[in-house]
Order: structure tokens, then sequence, then C-alpha cells
């Protein structure tokens, strides 16, 4: 299959949307050459990346928008700009590839259009985008309601914090601790002709100077390493567990931070993770498998505490609580075109309902870290000060570190380019039962 028609089949999925990305362009990958995968990954995501901006200049370019039937044909010709825009790909080779897409999908009215759209938009392309770029929400690539959000949030940031949405995501690494420090790793990389550096923050942290296949990295079958950002690698460190400890993971699929909690601590009694379906542990169990590791993996609702939890007490417990994921969206940039503004409330009504359940199964005494890969307050800090102020025995634990920033409750890290992602932890001590 063409790589154009593959991403275009996948992009038009989310914006009617039917699926995220993650979910609609592996089996569009099954169906192109395995030499034109790399070129399909790139049209998708850049195509959804700067949608923003592209659907902006599209309008300008269009007499008329294109009816919800055609949705293929408008993702066509977002891929079409995308490449004409944002890659080296000769506009020729561009603007033939895309336009012969629609034969493909049995819509040959649209070549027309689409050849005339995108040859305007190879020859005034520039002029077009100086209009374009007057309004910040285009400029920027965020969607409108997202864009003013985060400029509430972070109006000094916003600039870098969008440009960091915008990049591509580095690929960092963990070592595995059970097999070796992170200096021999990095050794053994750099003889292999892998460029990489030490993490600033995580201990186990290594990121490579360009992504990689798994498959080149020493050991990767053999568990010595994992694919894991910097900023999720910090939950591990942050709930110091101790040797004989229970410990619970709530929401903890893939299984990244359930992985690393037993690497760092290999003495713990026992590590239960719980996650809503049964699909969802798949990968854990797959990780776990590949790492030589244990866990208790439960398929559950973490809130219902009545249907899967023993009675006996944690000692520590990771609520990596589900969230907006405004954090990750250079990693999965169809956040973008998923996410409404009402989706934040309705989240942070669930982190909630969360800690609520969950905190009676913790021991007096002990510790549970919360954590989202968000970066809206309301997702965060806002969630920790209102749990605070109805939970008499919570005491929130400082969150000391050369990482992120103090806020009024807990630490939040927003994404860097060439650097970690968005991520949030707050810390916190049950002193009574109450």
């Amino acid at each position: 299959m063409n790589p154009r028609l593959a991403a275009c089949q996948a992009l038009a999925a989310v914006l009617a949307g039917r699926a995220s990305l993650s979910g609609a362009l592996p089996p569009q990958l099954d169906k192109v050459a395995p030499r034109d995968r790399g070129l399909t990954q790139e049209l998708a995501f850049g195509a959804a990346r700067w949608q923003p901006r592209l659907q902006a200049l599209a309008a300008r370019l269009l007499q008329k928008p294109f009816k919800a039937a055609d949705t293929d044909i408008h993702a066509l010709l977002l891929i079409g700009l995308y490449q004409l825009l944002y890659t080296r790909i000769p506009p020729h080779a561009a603007i033939g590839e895309t336009v012969g897409c629609a034969d493909k999908l049995k819509k040959g009215w649209a070549k027309g259009v689409l050849n005339a759209v995108l040859r305007r938009a190879q020859r005034e392309g520039e002029t077009l985008l100086a209009e374009v770029d007057r309004d910040p929400s285009a400029r920027l690539g965020h969607p409108r309601w997202l864009l003013k959000a985060l400029k509430q949030a972070w109006p000094e940031q916003l600039d870098a914090l969008c440009a960091a949405n915008n990049a591509h995501p580095p690929m960092t690494l963990r070592v595995n601790r059970r097999h070796g420090e992170r200096d021999a790793y990095l050794a053994e990389l750099a003889e292999a002709g892998i460029k990489a550096r030490a993490c600033d923050y995580s201990r186990d942290g290594i990121q490579l100077a360009a992504p990689r296949d798994v498959r080149e990295l020493p050991g990767f079958a053999e568990g010595r390493v994992s694919v894991q950002d910097e900023a999720a690698q910090l939950a591990a460190e942050l709930l110091e567990s101790a040797p004989g400890q229970r410990v619970l993971d709530a929401c903890c699929a893939p299984g990244g931070k359930t992985c690393h909690l037993l690497e760092t601590q290999p003495e713990l009694a026992e590590v239960v993770a719980v996650d809503l379906e049964e699909s969802r542990l798949v990968r854990v169990r797959e990780n776990l498998q590949r790492l030589g590791l244990q866990a208790s993996l439960v398929a559950a609702d973490a809130r219902a505490t009545g249907e899967w939890w023993d009675g006996k007490p944690f000692q520590r417990i990771l609520l990596d609580a589900p969230c907006s994921a405004t954090g990750v969206i250079r990693r999965h940039p169809d956040i973008k075109l998923a996410r409404k503004p009402e989706d934040i409330a309705a989240l942070a009504h669930l982190q909630g309902e969360l800690l609520d359940a969950l905190w009676p199964t913790l021991e007096v005494g002990g510790v549970l870290l919360y954590a989202t890969c968000s970066v809206m307050p309301a997702e965060n800090s806002d969630s920790i000060a209102a749990f605070l102020a109805r939970t008499p025995g919570a005491r929130e634990l400082d969150l000391p570190g050369p990482w992120g920033m103090k806020q009024p409750h807990g630490r939040q890290l927003l994404p860097q380019v060439e650097g970690h992602d968005g991520f949030y932890y707050a810390k916190l001590i049950k002193i009574s039962a109450r």
C-alpha cells in the first residue's frame, strides 16, 4: 500500500473520532512495505501534530469544506499539505502521489480538487501561512481551547511548552539495576556505535541521540534495559519502598513503573498491579516476563476495592491516575484532536474518586504517590488540594528535587525539547485512619 494512503486511513479514523492513532496506525503499517513504515508513521503523526495549522491553511485554500462522508479526502489533503510544508519530499512527488490516492479511495472526483489546492499551496504557501499564523492557535499548532488552558496555567512557559509538544520525542531507556549499572551500559552502547547520554534526574535513565529499533539494543530481549521516559522513571525512587513491604500499583498498564519498582527493590513482599481490563494487562504481563519479574495482576476498577482487595493493607501505593495526557502530546499528537475541554473536569472527578477509594487500603504510616502525565493544575495540584481538604488523616510530604517546579501541592515537570515528558507528582502520608 502507498504510505500516503495508509497514513490517510489512520488519520481519517482519528478525525472521525473512531480511534486513536496508536489504535488506527498499526493495522495500516502492516499493509505497507517495511521500508515505507517510517514514512507512513511520520505522515500520520506529523499531520496530527500540526492539524490546527494545516486545517487553518486548508480552510483558506478550499472554496467549501468537504462533507462529513469525505473525512478520508480531508485527511489526504492534510497529509499532502504536511509533506509540502514539513518534509523534504520533492513537491511534484508529494502532490502526484497524494492526488493518486483518491482513486484508491474510490473518489476519483476529488483528484482535481486536491491537485488544484496542493499546487496553490506550493505556489502561495508562504503568503497564506503568514496570514494563517496571525492566529496563535494555528501558529503554535494547538486547538484554541487547549492553548487558552495552557496559557492560563503556564503564561511564562507557553511558547516553550507548545514547542516541546510539537517536537519529536526522544527515546529514553531505563537500565535494569538487577543486571548492572548505567555507566557500564553506556559504555556498551558506545562500543556498539549507539550515541547516548545519561539522563539528568533518573539514576537509571539513558537518552539516545536518535531512536533505534529495540532489537538493536544490547541485552534488550534478556531484560537488561527497557524503554521509559525519564519523568516516569522518577516514580520508583519517590515511592521509597523498603524490603518486606506490600505495594499497590493502581492503573498500572503498560507496566513500566510496576517493573521499575521491582527492579529497584527486589525484596518487596508483593506488588499488586491493578488495571481496568484484562486486555490492558497483556503488555504488563509481557514486560514482567521479559524482565523476569513477578507481580500479582488484577483486572478490575481500582475504585471498586470490595471486588479485588483482600483487606491486607499496603505500605506503599502508586496511583498513576488516568488523565488528559497533556504532558505527552508529542508522543500522542492526536490528543490535540481527541480531547475536549469538558474532559478535564470529568478526569479530575475520576482522580478524586480513585484517591478516596484507595486511601482506606493504605496502612497508617504508609505513603501514596500520586502521578499523572498531565500539565493541567485541575488534575494535579488542585486535585491534591481537594483531597487533603476532605481527608483529615492525610498529610503532604515535601518533594525536594532539582527537577520540575514546586506547586501549591506537589511538583510539576513540563515537557522539554530533547528532554523529559510532562509529568506531575505529589506524595502523601497517612497519619491516622480518619
